[in-house]
């Protein structure tokens, strides 16, 4: 399937753009107008069309600004992070538990992002392509689980006040096994595929993510299916990747196999991610989900990216 048809979109290369640097992260210290500019400006001269941001937040409205004022030809898939509505005893980390305190105060605050979700989809529609109502919410080891039901829910509200399509973008295994009405009630199933994650090498890795989206598109076959995550991390401490398997050569090779293939198949794939982000994880230096990025912290290309223009006039 033409996914790029099926969206009423153009073809474009397509990323997972979070700016945060040394010092910064979401909640507490956000990027500046500069920097984001900074950003927008390297994706752009490496032929980037679409970027894919996670909350409706300070981030994600400077985003907004910044390719408004400066005409900066993006069209943006935008989310709403929705926070832990319930328990999950299954994370693996820990992080998974909450006080029933807290997971009230999560419902309101995703209540409020769903609505600033459609209130920013309609107010920035000549950018907003579409929009999605959560992120892993649904898989077995999230840290922040929201009941299926309520994520039905969500998507059903937002369909009814936008125009654009309504998406959920989780990890493919839910899709093949519990997300049936959501997979019925979304405009379009997104997926996130990580070999690596799942102690794959290099030379299984296009199969896997291969396997992964055909094995969905299959389970749904009058959906659209996108990719709204596939990477490669390029350090490890060991911690859930074997370090062997991760470098920026590794990183290039996936990359370019991954843009191959989706390209030639025309499915929209948003590849994970931008630019390293220090924020993430332990504080280890090493801890792979620091390191899934295209550019490096101080804005350098990684090898995937050397032969790509990313000078700024």
């Amino acid at each position: 399937m033409d996914t790029f048809n099926a969206l009423n979109i153009i073809y474009g290369r397509a990323i997972c753009y979070s700016g945060f640097r040394e010092g910064q992260s979401p909640g507490l210290v956000y990027p500046t107008y500069d920097q984001i500019k900074e950003d927008l400006l390297i994706l752009k001269n490496g032929g980037w069309r679409y970027l894919r941001l996670f909350d409706v937040d300070l981030h994600a409205k400077m985003v907004i600004e910044v390719i408004r004022k400066e005409k900066l030809d993006f069209k943006l898939m935008l989310s709403a992070y929705i926070g832990a509505e319930m328990n999950n005893f299954n994370c693996p980390w820990g992080g998974g538990v909450y006080t029933e305190d807290q997971l009230v105060k999560n419902t309101l605050e995703n209540q409020v992002k769903i609505m600033r979700l459609i209130d920013w989809a309609n107010a920035y529609s000549d950018i907003v392509f579409s929009v999605s109502v959560g992120n892993e919410a649904c898989v077995d080891w999230t840290d922040h689980y929201v009941p299926v039901a309520k994520v039905v829910h969500y998507v059903q509200k937002v369909k009814n006040q936008i125009a654009q399509p309504v998406t959920f973008c989780e990890n493919y295994a839910p899709w093949l096994f519990k997300l049936e009405k959501l997979a019925k009630a979304v405009d379009v199933i997104s997926i996130h595929t990580y070999p690596v994650w799942e102690y794959k090498n290099i030379a299984e890795s296009l199969n896997y993510t291969k396997e992964n989206y055909y094995s969905v598109a299959k389970k749904h076959p009058n959906k659209t299916v996108i990719i709204t995550e596939a990477g490669w991390a390029t350090n490890s401490n060991g911690r859930g990747i074997n370090p062997e398997n991760v470098s920026e050569e590794y990183q290039k090779i996936y990359f370019e196999k991954l843009m191959e293939w989706s390209e030639r198949e025309k499915i929209l794939t948003f590849f994970f991610e931008a630019f390293d982000e220090p924020w993430k994880g332990s504080p280890d230096p090493f801890e792979p989900e620091k390191h899934w990025g295209l550019f490096k912290l101080d804005r350098k290309p990684k090898l995937a990216m050397q032969n790509l223009k990313t000078n700024i006039k």
